[in-house]
C-alpha cells in the first residue's frame, strides 16, 4: 500500500480524577476527555508520524484543596482525524463516525474526582485501544477489473498523475483526483485498486478495496471493449461476463452498492472491431437476462446494475472523454437536485404538521 495508510490502531485513555479532601468534603476534578475531530487535510500518515507511539492520554484532574475545594477538571486531548473515519473496537464493532468537518467524537471519558460517593478516592479513566478506519470521501468511484484503464483514464479526466503500466496491478493504492470544469465546479473522483474475482471474499486487496466504494456517492464502471483475462491460469471474460462479474463481487460485499446511481465508461474504443463488439455489447445490455448462461450459477447476480448513462470512450486517442465529463457532472447534478426537492419536502411536510 505505499504510503497510504486507511487503517491506524491507537492507545486512547481518559485522565485520572484528582484525590478529594475528606476534611472538608472537597471534590476533586474530573480526568480530561480524550475526543477526535474531524478536520480536511489531514491523514492517517500524518497522526503516525507525529505520534509514533499512538497513545493518547488526557490530563489529570486537579486535587481538592483548601483554596479550591472543587479540583478543576483534567486538560482534555483533542486528536484531528481525516473526514469519512469509522472509529472501530478492537473486536471490530463501530461504535461511531466522522463525516465532516468539525464533527467530534468522544474516544474516551476521564475518571470522577474523588467525593464522599468514592470515599474521596479519584477513579481512573476509561481506557481502550481502537482503531480508526478511512473510507474515502468521493463524489463518483471508478470500479473495473485490473487493466480496464481506470488509471489512464483518471489522469484524462482529472489532474491526477497515477502510476499507468501495461500490466494488470499497476494501482495498488487509491488515487483521488478533480475533474475541473469551465465553471469551476469540481467533482472528486476516487480511481480504487482493482478487483479481482473472489474481492468480496478478500482475496486479492477485496475488503480494503470495496470499503472505499461505498462512502462514494456514483459509480462510475469502466470495461476494456476487448474483454479482460487476469492471467494465463484464469478464464477470458467478454466485457459483459466483466460487468456482471463486476455487480456480482459488489453485491455480495454489500447489496446497498448497486443502489447507487452508475454509469458504465467503454474503454479502449481505439482497438480494432472494437465497434462490432459495442454493437453487440449494446444489445446484449438491452437484456443481460438473455445472457447469464453464459456463467457458472454462483457468479450470476441476483441483480443486475442500471446504467443511467453508457459512454464509450478511448484513452488512448481521447475519443468520448470530454462526452464522459459532461454525463457525469449531469448525472451528479441530478442527484443532488433530487436531494434538494427531498429535503424541501421534507422542511413543507414538518412545517404543516406544527401548524
Amino acid at each position: 500500500y505505499g504510503n497510504f495508510i486507511d487503517d491506524l490502531r491507537l492507545y486512547v485513555r481518559g485522565g485520572t480524577g484528582g484525590m478529594g479532601y475528606p476534611r472538608l468534603g472537597g471534590e476533586g476534578g474530573r480526568g480530561g476527555d480524550v475526543w477526535f475531530v474531524a478536520q480536511e487535510r489531514t491523514t492517517l500518515k500524518s497522526i503516525r508520524d507525529r505520534y509514533p507511539q499512538k497513545r493518547f492520554v488526557a490530563g489529570t484532574g486537579a486535587n481538592s484543596s483548601v483554596k479550591a475545594l472543587k479540583g478543576e477538571k483534567g486538560k482534555d486531548c483533542e486528536i484531528h482525524v481525516p473526514l469519512g473515519i469509522s472509529v472501530l473496537c478492537d473486536d471490530g464493532k463501530e461504535i461511531g463516525e466522522l463525516n465532516a468537518a468539525g464533527e467530534r467524537f468522544l474516544a474516551a471519558r476521564g475518571g470522577l474526582g474523588g467525593s464522599l460517593a468514592t470515599n474521596f478516592m479519584p477513579c481512573k479513566g476509561q481506557r481502550r485501544i481502537v482503531h480508526l478506519d478511512l473510507k474515502l470521501i468521493a463524489d463518483v468511484g471508478l470500479v473495473g477489473f485490473p487493466n480496464a484503464g481506470k488509471s489512464s483514464l483518471l489522469s484524462k479526466i482529472s489532474h491526477a498523475k497515477p502510476e499507468i503500466a501495461n500490466y494488470a496491478f499497476t494501482t495498488i493504492q487509491p488515487e483521488l483526483g478533480k475533474i475541473m470544469y469551465a465553471d469551476y465546479k469540481q467533482i472528486s473522483v476516487a480511481d480504487l485498486p482493482g478487483l479481482i474475482e473472489g474481492a468480496h471474499a478478500n482475496k486479492g486487496m477485496g475488503h480494503k478495496f470495496l470499503k472505499h466504494v461505498e462512502r462514494t456517492k456514483q459509480l462510475l464502471l469502466v470495461v476494456d471493449i476487448s474483454g479482460f483475462q487476469l492471467s494465463i491460469k484464469t478464464q477470458f471474460r467478454t466485457a459483459l461476463e466483466t460487468i456482471l462479474l463486476l455487480t456480482k463481487e459488489l453485491e455480495l460485499y454489500k447489496e446497498e452498492l448497486l443502489k447507487k446511481p452508475a454509469l458504465l465508461a467503454i474503454n479502449k474504443m481505439d482497438l480494432p472491431c472494437a465497434k462490432d463488439n459495442l454493437n453487440e455489447l449494446m444489445k446484449q445490455l438491452e437484456n443481460p437476462q438473455d445472457f447469464l448462461h453464459v456463467l457458472q450459477e454462483e457468479m450470476i447476480p441476483a441483480n443486475t446494475l442500471e446504467f443511467k448513462d453508457i459512454i464509450p470512450v478511448s484513452t488512448y486517442t481521447g475519443e468520448g472523454i470530454e462526452e464522459l465529463k459532461a454525463r457525469i457532472r449531469k448525472s451528479i447534478d441530478e442527484a443532488a437536485e433530487q436531494e434538494n426537492e427531498e429535503y424541501r419536502k421534507k422542511k413543507l411536510l414538518l412545517l404543516q404538521t406544527s401548524e
